[in-house]
């Protein structure tokens, strides 16, 4: 609140009546009239200021460290008039929301030296009334006459305080101070005062929404550079700084300061690149670039915007937004699902076999090397290499699946590798996706050795090369390989590359069968239909004594695979809430009776359930060796017989 001028006289007169009577003159306003009765209340000294409650020196600098940006404004804000401060005589102070100095500019406040005033809380519970704690109070701009000041030492000059708000919040005082009674214009005081308000509380503002900006860009995956025609760098974020010492762009001087070099003289083809072409007018949008550097050659998914144009329409500066193509194989892997799902101790076993092949896995997936699952179909290889991937260092990159027998060599190449289809079009493939992470091989000895080699020799040299392209690019991956037969036989009779083996099999786990492991037949049985249950929402079901018997009686020739088909049958299919023997069909949903007789489909999954073998597949559908025979030659299957 700013007031017109009052009689000093008039004012000393009242303050002198409060003082000695307790009376309250109505002419008082009411807002020191309110600060005097609290003054009155604790105690204030009324004679000389109290500067004694003084922040610890340790905990005022950090205070204004954190302060810095609103002090160093100030400061440069004030040494331009400083020479008005000095014909008026004529103090500035910057006061925290908590009523502490934290900065004291111009003439020292009440002749106080900046390091006795700085660091001190001056509110009302300390020096009583002063213009400072009233406009805390009422977070008001207030301008205090002398003899209104509860000290009297205070009471040769006038003061006028202002609160400063950023983003609407309370955050500080400023404050000027005459140190005597000088014919001051007011007017021209108020004025420089609100303009150092609304200036600083400007500066803060936009230092805050610059600061979130940065933030947000920082946080981005995407290095962002603002790049002047050039082609110096007037800004980059935090990838891009990266980016840009990677490069050699910057780098420190003789006298300690970041230098950034001209972008022309790090990146050798800057003119074959978006941004020579943004500073012609022509944007480029997601377009894959090549950056050749001294240090190193780099890939990106470029986009170039050009900005502002001078009065003959030349671009003066563009915005660069790129992403490392590496950087984009990760994003991508894990939108796309590609990390792992199951841990090792999502492996249930608790004999002394998988007991040990699990603490195996454990010491494997903390090594680097490569290394190679063996174990029958349905063991739970896939598994196994989620877990090692998921235990590894690898864990935070992607995991990436191929499988060697589900394509052609030439799709099978083109997968593994990438692809580039014409100039303009170029695809990585499953080694590159999974650089940073873990590429897990199933049916590794399906993969023609011509492939192989290639493989073995880019896993050696650490680099990669689509088909139909001649870029070699960097590669950083672990291959877990699946192998359901014993890929050293395959590789000693020539049917395996024998370098590829070598670069695998570093490191080997053998997974056993499960009828080789029947004593954790029932706690995987009950996970299971554990699992189904919270999958479906379910209420859960229990496996009967007499029913675990019957499951470990049996080989399990499709293993946990085939067991996990069963139990699901089994949950679905039963009434109530028990899993009894004959609720078990240990060809999954192929029912024994006689459809098998007429319909080959459901013969050929009964025969795969049991193994392709003859007397167990006779067991199964309790019939003669003799007639099975017939029916595996009725559907060609005769030349399979075990």
């Amino acid at each position: 609140m700013i007031r017109e001028h009052r009689s000093r006289a008039k004012l000393e007169a009242y303050y002198e009546k409060f003082i000695s009577e307790d009376v309250l003159d109505p002419n008082v306003h009411p807002w020191v009239a309110s600060s005097w009765q609290r003054s009155r209340e604790l105690g204030i000294g009324k004679e000389k200021m109290d500067i004694s409650h003084h922040l610890p020196t340790d905990t005022f600098h950090q205070l204004q460290q954190q302060h810095r940006e609103a002090i160093d404004y100030l400061a440069a804000l004030s040494e331009g008039i400083k020479e008005f401060f000095q014909e008026y005589n004529l103090s500035l102070l910057l006061v925290d929301s908590d009523c502490v100095v934290l900065k004291s500019y111009s003439l020292p406040f009440y002749q106080m030296t900046p390091g006795e005033i700085e660091g001190v809380r001056v509110g009302v519970e300390e020096v009583g009334t002063s213009s400072i704690c009233v406009a805390a109070e009422h977070q008001a701009p207030f301008w205090m006459f002398g003899p209104e000041m509860w000290v009297r030492e205070c009471q040769l000059g006038d003061a006028c305080s202002a609160p400063v708000f950023v983003g609407g919040e309370f955050r500080y005082i400023v404050t000027l101070v005459s140190m005597e009674q000088v014919a001051m214009p007011q007017d021209a005081v108020i004025s420089l005062l609100f303009t150092m308000k609304a200036s600083l509380e400007r500066h803060l503002e936009l230092s805050a929404r610059l600061k979130a900006e940065e933030a947000i860009l920082d946080a981005t995956p995407f290095a962002v550079y603002h790049v002047l025609s050039g082609g110096e760098v007037a800004y980059a974020n935090e990838l891009g700084e990266t980016r840009l010492k990677g490069i050699g762009a910057r780098h420190k001087t003789l006298h300690g300061s970041l230098r950034t070099s001209n972008l022309n003289d790090v990146i050798l083809n800057y003119q074959h690149t978006p941004i020579y072409k943004g500073f012609r007018g022509i944007p480029s949008y997601n377009k894959e670039v090549t950056w050749i550097t001294p240090a190193k050659t780099y890939e990106d998914i470029t986009t170039v915007v050009p900005l502002e144009r001078d009065e003959s329409q030349v671009v003066q500066s563009v915005v660069v937004i790129s992403m490392p193509i590496e950087d984009l194989r990760t994003l991508v892997a894990h939108a796309a699902g590609y990390t792992a799902k199951y841990s090792l101790s999502s492996m249930v076993g608790e004999g002394a076999t998988f007991a040990s092949i699990r603490a195996k896995a454990d010491r494997v997936a903390h090594g680097k090397h490569h290394l190679l699952i063996q174990g029958e179909s349905g063991t739970g290889k896939q598994r196994m290499a989620h877990g090692i991937h998921q235990a590894s260092a690898r864990a935070a990159g992607p995991l990436i699946t191929l499988k060697c027998g589900d394509t052609t060599p030439e799709l099978l190449e083109q997968e593994l590798f990438g692809c580039k289809y014409s100039p303009d079009v170029s695809h990585q493939g499953r080694l590159e996706l999974a650089s940073g992470g873990t590429l897990f091989l199933d049916e590794i000895e399906k993969m023609p050795k011509g492939i192989a080699q290639k493989l073995a020799e880019a896993l050696k040299l650490g680099k990669s090369c689509r088909v139909g392209d001649t870029v070699e690019r960097q590669i950083d991956v672990r291959i877990i390989a699946a192998c359901d037969s014993d890929l050293k036989r395959l590789t000693e009779r020539g049917l395996f590359d024998e370098k590829l083996y070598d670069t695998v099999s570093k490191s080997v786990i053998r997974l056993p069968a499960l009828r080789n492991r029947r004593e954790d037949i029932p706690r995987l049985a009950a996970h299971i239909v554990s699992e189904l249950a919270e999958q479906h929402a379910l209420e859960p079901k229990r496996i009967l004594p007499e029913t675990e018997q019957k499951l470990v009686g049996y080989d399990w020739p499709g293993n946990i695979k085939q067991l996990q088909s069963v139990m699901e049958y089994a949950f679905f299919n039963t009434q109530g809430g028990e899993i009894r023997p004959q609720d078990i069909s240990l060809m999954g949903d192929v029912k024994p009776d006689n459809k098998w007789k007429e319909d080959k489909e459901v013969f050929v999954k009964a025969w795969k359930a049991a193994g392709g073998n003859v007397s167990r597949l006779a067991n199964l559908l309790d019939v003669s060796r003799v007639t099975l025979y017939r029916y595996l030659k009725k559907y060609g299957l005769d030349n399979n017989r075990k």
